[in-house]
């Protein structure tokens, strides 16, 4: 294997000496040798010969294929030797950076949820088009009285508090031997942030509006590029959602948020054919995940809450009439 990168390796050099030596005549005193075919600069290239020096014995003292492989099995040992130092690998280093306090606890905190949680995830795909129709028909008005925009979150949080509403043990958390609910819905909603990712907490998602969340989740992200986030704003919070579908993530199992019980993974969205009424068509379609602690949650309530928070939002008058 190592044959073939040593034979290789000369060819740049000798690519420029074909043209040079070409313009002077040879020992033949023959213009005609200054011309090489194509075959000629092939052999020439892959051996690395230099037709320099190489004597023609074609017509007119022409350098012939022959002459190439003839040259080629008398070139010196030393080539070799040469080519495969050219071949060895370039000097690598390391850097050592210590961990900073934020991802040391990142780290611990969800290493925390691994160890004690007994995880699992559900998944489901939700169709994306009316919630894009209704953000198309009502982004201009909707900035225009709120002063910000229309966002994909805003609408999976209300959809969250639909679902935690109605199966309270998704809202819930384990504490020691008891099991503690909460008659509100806080909502982490994780960020990147440039030393990593934060989870800012918008608390009372029940008695917010669309605009109140996305008012909300847009000065968390300003503060966290700002790096401004305080402990106050991340403390807290009875469920997570994680949008990973920023970073063109199209599934993922996401990890709870200690001691929260559930978080609710959201991915890209992309056109799929999908079936509607006997036909297949064109959907934009999201898978979404629910990784949630088996402990608190059973199956039946995290595949329960999954499906209402996807009926939602296919369907977001459902929202308003708190189907």
């Amino acid at each position: 294997a190592a044959a073939a990168p040593a034979a290789a390796a000369p060819a740049p050099a000798p690519a420029a000496a074909a043209v040079a030596p070409a313009a002077a005549p040879s020992d033949e005193g023959s213009a005609g040798s200054s011309v090489l075919s194509p075959a000629v600069r092939r052999a020439i290239l892959e051996h690395g010969i230099d037709p320099a020096t190489i004597k023609g014995t074609g017509k007119d003292g022409r350098i012939t294929k022959d002459d190439v492989l003839e040259a080629a099995k008398n070139k010196p040992a030393s080539a070799p030797v040469s080519a495969s130092a050219a071949a060895a690998p370039a000097a690598r280093s390391e850097e050592r950076v210590k961990m900073t306090r934020l991802r040391q606890t990142i780290a611990k905190r969800l290493k925390s949820a691994q160890d004690n949680a007994a995880l699992l995830t559900t998944f489901n795909d939700v169709d994306m088009s009316a919630v894009i129709e209704a953000r198309e028909k009502y982004k201009d008005v909707f900035q225009k009285k709120h002063g910000i925009k229309l966002g994909f979150m805003s609408f999976f949080a209300k959809a969250s508090v639909l679902a935690l509403k109605d199966i309270p043990a998704v809202n819930a958390q384990i504490d020691g031997d008891e099991i503690v609910y909460h008659d509100y819905v806080d909502i982490s909603v994780a960020v990147s942030a440039p030393n990593g990712l934060v989870v800012p907490v918008v608390k009372d998602c029940d008695k917010l509006g669309f605009a109140g969340i996305e008012k909300a989740i847009a000065e968390f992200g300003k503060k966290a590029k700002e790096g401004t986030l305080t402990m106050a704003d991340m403390t807290g919070g009875t469920f997570t959602i994680s949008n990973g579908g920023v970073f063109g993530g199209l599934m993922s199992t996401p990890i709870i948020n200690p001691p929260q019980s559930a978080v609710l993974g959201l991915h890209r969205i992309e056109d799929r054919a999908v079936v509607r009424n006997g036909e297949i068509v064109i959907r934009p379609m999201m898978y979404i995940a629910l990784s949630y602690d088996h402990r608190i949650i059973d199956g039946r309530e995290a595949v329960t809450a999954l499906k209402t928070i996807k009926e939602a939002i296919e369907d977001p008058t459902r929202l308003l009439i708190d189907l």
